[in-house]
């Protein structure tokens, strides 16, 4: 099996998401203190009504995204907020 990347990340649903959660810093602080994509997902749609795309609209729930890679992405940035 082939694994497709985009800019090192699994997928451009991916790749998107990653620089939304680096580049708005609403996001960026609701990242740091949640613990998987899935929390992320809630607490942006629940402090950023009606936010549920990313800038370039990506929807935050779009099946493609690789919600483990989002994981880890989100684990780095709890430890460095410790």
């Amino acid at each position: 099996m082939i694994k497709t990347t985009y800019n090192g990340w699994a997928n451009y649903e991916t790749w998107n998401v990653a620089l939304f959660i680096n580049n708005d810093g609403v996001a960026y602080e609701i990242a740091m203190n949640v613990g998987n994509y899935n929390e992320f997902v809630l607490n942006v749609m629940e402090l950023l009504p009606p936010v549920n795309k990313t800038f370039d609209g990506v929807s935050l729930t779009d099946s493609n995204i690789d919600k483990d890679e989002i994981d880890e992405l989100i684990t780095e940035l709890n430890e460095e907020n410790k």
